[in-house]
């Protein structure tokens, strides 16, 4: 239903690696470690297609923490009488990621040459609406369950869901 395309040049973990064959100096594994540790942590940039409008694409930041997490759900709801909306939820994942806008390969920029978002006075004026939050995203999607979609394609872009790997160090190799 929607793609999503990872614009980082390799894994992060090669890279890494790579800087540390290049090194001269033997290493322990207590420097590579703390090599290793004292890079940043930054999922990379997504492009996500909007599946009614071809040609456009939202630029997608996909570092998303538990705080925030935790604030867009109770924004959305959570805890309260009328309950949690999870279209609403949606529609903070995908306003709160997007950095840019794009169509057709190509980022739009706001006359002063910022990119737009969906607070940005020229994406409320083309979508007729006066709120970024849900207002703006709903109508710049079209279709809500869209919305939702790509809520769980930024969620796992960030990488929720993600399986992690485990070893049995008693076993041999």
């Amino acid at each position: 239903m929607t793609d999503t395309y990872d614009f980082s040049e390799s894994a992060s973990s090669s890279r890494a690696s790579e800087k540390l064959e290049t090194n001269s100096a033997p290493t322990t594994a207590l420097n590579r470690l703390r090599e290793e540790l004292s890079r940043k942590v930054e999922r990379p940039t997504i492009l996500l297609e909007v599946p009614e409008r071809p040609g456009v694409s939202i630029k997608i930041s996909p570092n998303i923490t538990q705080h925030q997490m935790r604030t867009w759900r109770k924004n959305a709801g959570e805890g309260t009488k009328p309950g949690f909306d999870p279209t609403k939820f949606a529609c903070y994942v995908i306003g709160q990621t997007t950095t840019g806008i794009v169509v057709d390969d190509e980022e739009v920029f706001s006359d002063e040459g910022y990119p737009l978002s969906f607070a940005s006075p020229e994406i409320l004026e083309m979508t007729n609406t006066t709120r970024p939050l849900p207002d703006c995203i709903l109508a710049f999607f079209g279709v809500d369950p869209h919305v939702e979609a790509a809520a769980l394609a930024i969620m796992e872009s960030a990488g929720y869901g993600d399986e992690i790997e485990t070893s049995d160090p008693t076993k041999g190799s």
